[in-house]
């Protein structure tokens, strides 16, 4: 589980030279670890293989395209859950500490929300730790593969094998229709009030006024996918 849990913090990442140089490298990897089911490590096959072919240049786009320009898609999961609001920022200092516990640090740039560092977090841990914390989270990435799903993007067999990885099936949800971040970070008009989504960037600091934790909430099943 370790390996493949590093291969899809890498395959999530952004599609760079560094990256698809290893391709060859974590595809082998997760067939010889073999913690996914055949239909999971076809789809991951067939996202490395996109990824090898496709010109270097429209899959950076690509990808840009797909997690940069819309919450539904966002990779910083707390997007999901709390969006810009207040809540963010003690929910993100709750999962920090949660990496420093284990002798874990992020560095300078890195938000503890990010799907990549969250698997790399979660690689560290033994199995059965490992598949409980992705578990807490099935609800989120369920509504990301969701999304990804929607948009008919390989990426989704990432979020699958995630799923399947926690011990749950990966499943359609419903989620709210997109909404691009460029507008939700829009500047409102002067003394015309705030946007009730808040109107800090990810990342920004937030007033920290009590401990919040991740919420699960009980999605709304529209369909099942495998």
């Amino acid at each position: 589980m370790t390996h493949t849990l590093r291969a899809c913090a890498l395959l999530i990442g952004y599609p760079d030279a560094g990256l698809r140089g290893l391709l060859p490298q974590i595809a082998q990897a997760v067939r010889d670890e073999a913690a996914l089911s055949a239909s999971r490590l076809a789809e991951l096959d067939a996202l490395i293989d996109l990824l090898q072919r496709q010109d270097a240049i429209e899959a950076e786009a690509a990808y840009v395209e797909l997690f940069d320009r819309g919450r539904s898609t966002s990779l910083h999961l707390f997007e999901h859950v709390h969006g810009d609001s207040r809540d963010r920022g003690p929910a993100m200092i709750d999962l920090a500490q949660t990496y420093e516990k284990a002798g874990l640090h992020l560095g300078p740039a890195e938000l503890p929300d990010y799907l990549p560092v969250v698997l790399e977090f979660a690689s560290t841990q033994p199995p059965k730790e490992a598949r409980a914390f992705l578990a807490e989270m099935t609800h989120i990435l369920n509504a990301l593969f969701t999304a990804l799903v929607k948009r008919e993007s390989r990426y989704a067999s990432v979020i699958g094998a995630l799923i399947e990885l926690a011990g749950e099936r990966a499943q359609a949800v419903k989620i709210a229709d997109d909404e691009a971040l460029d507008d939700s970070w829009a500047e409102p008009e002067a003394f015309g009030g705030c946007s009730t989504q808040g109107q800090a960037r990810p990342g920004t600091h937030q007033p920290v006024t009590r401990p919040v934790h991740i919420v699960r909430k009980t999605p709304v099943t529209q369909g099942a996918q495998s």
